[in-house]
């Protein structure tokens, strides 16, 4: 863990700062979490560093899209999470409002039940910020084939998410 740490709550870190400004978790709070449920993998067989970052932005994922459904039982929808997808992850940012975490979560889940792969490399893209080699490595496919996933995954969630 102290190999990695830092890269995690940078990733943390980085994931937060897009979340609205009084988000009640801290980085090291999501990392700590994120911590736990990795080391509860049983079975788990790290292949590389790639892998590892790959699996442990879906437990980053997961610790904010749990405390983001939890707030929003809580206050019935009113204190849903909003994320502003950055520029640079190209999902959705352009300048527009936030995108609901949680309604993001769902849709990469629809995305998923079309397409697994593209709905990986939306996580590991935007989740754990990982870069198209290291996502084409994550996936054992091309930097091609992530690239056109890449641009129909956002494209897909762009549209789910003009529909409202």
């Amino acid at each position: 863990m102290p190999l990695v740490y830092g890269e995690l709550r940078a990733l943390a870190q980085n994931l937060l700062a897009q979340e609205r400004r009084d988000h009640s978790l801290q980085a090291t709070a999501v990392v700590h979490e994120a911590y736990l449920r990795l080391v509860d993998q049983t079975r788990a067989e790290w292949q590389d560093r790639v892998h590892f970052f790959a699996v442990a932005a879906a437990m980053l994922r997961r610790v904010l899209v749990d405390h983001a459904r939890a707030k929003r039982a809580e206050k019935r929808g009113g204190g849903a999470a909003r994320m502003t997808l950055a520029e640079s992850a190209e999902i959705g940012g352009r300048g527009k409002s936030g995108i609901d975490l949680v309604e993001l979560d769902d849709a990469v889940r629809q995305l998923a039940a079309l397409n697994e792969r593209q709905a990986r490399v939306v996580e590991l893209r935007f989740f754990a910020g990982l870069s198209v080699e290291e996502t084409a490595q994550a996936l054992d496919v091309s930097p091609r084939t992530v690239e056109q996933d890449w641009r129909f995954a956002r494209a897909w969630l762009l549209a789910r998410f003009a529909q409202g």
